[in-house]
């Protein structure tokens, strides 16, 4: 794409937006979505996905040149990364925009910032970095580079506020995201499940490293839980990006009561009896719909020697670090073995009473998330900030 292409007409104003995760790309697409309708007449540019494009932002570069998972394997990707860095500088004097959105993605991110900084374009950060569970230092550099915080955490609200952090709370954007529930059986129908018997789902991620990290023993665990449950059906939904091959191959085509679809991990969530998930976005969906969890990650042995020096918090799992407690099962590094997971998810699937106490407090944790319209609120606070 040439840089020309990106200028607007006279008058209107351009945004420079980068999200570098699919969530990312999902919760910029429903702010830029919310902004157009407040002026229809901002011209958006950055990085991001195919959500992204779909509400018109013109792509630079796409978060596949940016995604990576875990603090080591960042150097296998630093090459592709410092392309996309270049071309972001390059654009803020060529085609220098009114207001650079960042979303999560710290680490570039706030690299990227001192850039922009030295360049007079103001900063706003929507999502913040998780600096409550590590690498708190940051806050003071957000504080420099940052004209306004939109944190989507109540509690995140009150540790910038603390550092002087000009700060907004909107709530969660995925509060918007999740449709209406259908029924059981609806939902068994349409994917031949049988509704009578117990459900579980397998999420091993959104990344080719992720799945080959955690989904090898969610496949192994299979017939142990069988030994214990029986009848049981599995589900997989593959997530956006993934060949439903990349997830076919670990798996022995003798295995029952399998089933392999594309997307469609809503429906899941809601027909499942219990989900075996691996962290991150998809945990706080399932909370929000409300079924039980077993949360299960694994990174490189470097990565997870480091990630234990420098991250404060108990849990990994958002919904445990909301809830201020373990509320779902975690099996993390060394502990993420088919027979633990066969374990946990036999205990649970025939405990009801246990799995009704699970239900109970995620729908606890969902209430600390805010009302719904947290995209809008972003939106509205981003337009004013323009136009003031």
């Amino acid at each position: 794409m040439e840089n020309k292409n990106l200028l607007g007409k006279t008058g209107e104003k351009k945004v420079l937006i980068i999200a570098g995760e699919t969530s990312g790309d999902l919760h910029g697409a429903s702010l830029v979505k919310e902004m157009l309708h407040f002026n229809p007449n901002l011209r958006f540019y950055g990085v991001g996905g195919e959500k992204m494009r779909e509400v018109g932002v013109k792509l630079v570069a796409e978060i596949s040149e940016l995604a990576v998972v875990g603090i080591t394997e960042v150097f296998f990707r630093l090459k592709n990364i410092y392309k996309v860095y270049c071309k972001l500088k390059s654009l803020l004097r060529e085609n220098k925009p009114d207001l650079v959105i960042l979303i999560d993605y710290p680490d570039f991110n706030l690299f990227f910032a001192r850039k922009v900084k030295r360049e007079n374009i103001p900063i706003i950060y929507y999502i913040s970095p998780q600096v409550w569970a590590w690498r708190k230092s940051r806050i003071k550099k957000i504080s420099q580079l940052v004209k306004k915080m939109i944190v989507i955490f109540p509690f995140e609200k009150e540790l910038y506020q603390k550092r002087g952090v000009e700060v907004e709370f909107v709530g969660h954007p995925l509060l918007d995201s999740i449709p209406s529930p259908s029924s059981r059986k609806k939902i068994s129908d349409k994917f031949s499940l049988n509704p009578e018997i117990p459900t579980i789902g397998l999420l091993p991620g959104s990344r080719s490293t992720e799945i080959q990290r955690n989904f090898p023993p969610m496949v192994k665990a299979i017939p142990l839980i069988r030994e214990n449950i029986n009848p049981v059906q599995f589900i997989i939904p593959v997530a956006p990006g993934i060949k439903v091959e990349e997830i076919k191959r670990f798996i022995d085509y003798s295995v029952e009561n399998l089933l392999i679809i594309k997307d469609n991990i809503y429906e899941v969530m809601q027909v499942a009896d219990l989900l075996i998930v691996a962290s991150g976005t998809a945990t706080l969906e399932a909370t929000i719909i409300g079924t039980p969890m077993i949360i299960v990650y694994r990174v490189s042995p470097l990565t997870y020697l480091l990630g234990k020096m420098l991250i404060k918090v108990k849990n990994i799992g958002m919904v445990n670090i909301i809830a201020g407690k373990t509320v779902v099962p975690e099996l993390i590094q060394n502990d993420l073995k088919p027979e633990k997971i066969a374990r946990l998810a036999s205990e649970l699937l025939n405990s009801p009473e246990r799995l009704n106490e699970i239900k109970k407090e995620l729908h606890r944790v969902k209430g600390k998330l805010g009302e719904p319209g947290a995209s809008l609120r972003a939106a509205k606070i981003i337009t004013q900030f323009l136009n003031s």
